[in-house]
């Protein structure tokens, strides 16, 4: 990695860059919530869907940063009034791509003024463009396929403005009596979206996801070219798929497949080294064709939102996993404080367990299933949500512990993509061997070293 990939923006750029993205943001966001506010006073209805197109119009107007917060918002039940999530969730992560002159200077920024010389063809036109970067089609010297994700100029600046307004996202609806405490789900978001700035990250990511994936057949994780990667940039070999809403007609075997190389290329991790993708959503997975142009694997795309847990974590999932099967109200309770629940009634406990049979109740019947009957992939999960606010309104407030957060979103996620795919599957047995063998101590050993091979030298994050 070169010198010159390090930030060359003086202080006060960043604080130039910084102040322009906040009157941005905050003339759009406080329009908003003035026009939201004078509807009200008018009768209109709180957290109507008339509210939520206003709001999602002007967030997606915005583009960059603030969206990616906004798809996360509104993954996370319960965060965000029903309309609001479900307008929300409508947002294309899609960022205006830099033209050919400004992907030359942001490429020689990171590489050196030779950077062209180090790839034997580089693609003028972006392949992909999303929020905080975008890939271009390349190929090495000695011929081999390359994908260049390369970051937008000062994303810093503007991520650490967009999270500053979150908080006014989150005000529009102040007056709504939410009943979950969202301190801490708004300090995950912010942790993991810093993360997502550092490109070194994700490429050592991506080695750790090489490494626990390994011999697992049919799944296919990107190899980064150290060489041409920066802070900034990622050089990776490009792996050819084709998007997986294009099977959403294939035979169910096809279907099938896919779905459960997706199972198990998120639960393998977790279960095995209490790790998980964050951001399970489409367009960060394709299907690997066969020459018929068939499809006969899965690639993993995006590294950018990992979130690796304490060992112990894991142990949670599990104890309250079998603690449900069981009826063992013990070791349920026993999940709750291990995660970090804090004075929990008899009444919670019986709340968040709404919540929590939802959540296992395709991994706890040993049949072959569809993960959710008959439910649209932007309602997954929002009618257990409902029944747990309307309850926690008279028995709560909860605060969620940050740990939770990508956790419960990326299980939402993930089911929308089965539902997507209408795959019909033994979830039960597919979670099972993804167990087997489990023990918190195994885990952590299992981790530790893991992490050591990928250069993430920390117990957890």
């Amino acid at each position: 990695m070169t010198d010159l990939a390090e930030e060359k923006d003086t202080e006060s750029d960043r604080l130039t860059g910084r102040l322009a993205r906040y009157a941005s943001v905050g003339a759009g966001v406080g329009s908003a919530a003035a026009r939201i506010a004078a509807g009200r006073l008018m009768g209109g209805e709180k957290g109507s869907s008339a509210e939520a197109k206003l709001l999602s119009s002007t967030l997606g107007g915005l583009k960059g940063p603030l969206m990616k917060v906004a798809q996360l918002a509104s993954t996370i039940p319960d965060l965000l009034p029903a309309a609001y999530a479900a307008e929300l969730s409508q947002l294309q992560s899609q960022a205006p791509p830099m033209g050919w002159a400004f992907v030359k200077r942001r490429m020689a920024a990171e590489l050196g003024r030779d950077w062209q010389s180090k790839y034997s063809s580089f693609s003028h036109e972006a392949a992909h463009a999303a929020s905080l970067g975008q890939v271009h089609r390349a190929t090495s010297l000695d011929g081999r396929p390359l994908a260049a994700k390369l970051q937008y100029p000062d994303m810093d600046s503007a991520v650490e403005a967009d999270l500053r307004q979150l908080q006014l996202v989150f005000a529009i609806h102040k007056r709504m009596d939410p009943v979950i405490d969202t301190s801490e789900i708004a300090e995950e978001i912010g942790a993991r979206l810093r993360e997502e700035l550092d490109y070194g990250r994700e490429a050592r990511h991506m080695a750790l996801y090489r490494d626990i994936l390994d011999g697992v057949a049919g799944i296919n994780v990107p190899e980064v070219m150290p060489d041409l990667s920066t802070r900034r940039l990622i050089t990776m070999s490009w792996l050819e798929g084709q998007r997986l809403l294009d099977f959403k007609e294939a035979s169910l075997e096809t279907r099938n497949l896919l779905a459960s190389l997706l199972f198990k290329a998120w639960w393998h991790p977790f279960c095995g080294h209490a790790v998980i993708h964050g951001d399970p959503h489409l367009g960060n997975y394709s299907a690997a064709l066969d020459e018929k142009g068939v499809p006969q694997g899965l690639n993993l795309l995006d590294y950018g939102c990992i979130r690796i847990f304490p060992p112990s974590f894991v142990g949670g999932v599990v104890d309250l996993y079998e603690g449900l099967r069981q009826d063992d109200r013990a070791r349920v309770v026993h999940a709750y404080e291990t995660w970090g629940f804090k004075g929990l009634s008899n009444e919670l406990i019986d709340i968040l367990n709404i919540w929590a049979r939802f959540i296992y109740g395709p991994l706890m019947e040993d049949r072959v299933r569809a993960i959710a009957d008959g439910v649209k992939p932007a309602e997954y999960g929002r009618r257990q949500a409902f029944e747990v606010h309307k309850a926690l309104k008279e028995k709560g407030p909860v605060r969620i512990p940050r740990e939770f957060v990508f956790m419960d979103r990326a299980a939402i996620g993930l089911g929308g993509v089965f539902i997507h795919l209408r795959a019909e599957l033994n979830f039960f047995r597919l979670f099972n061997e993804a167990l087997q063998g489990f023990s918190v101590p195994a885990v952590a050993e299992r981790q530790a070293q893991a992490l050591n091979r990928a250069g993430l030298v920390i117990a957890a994050i």
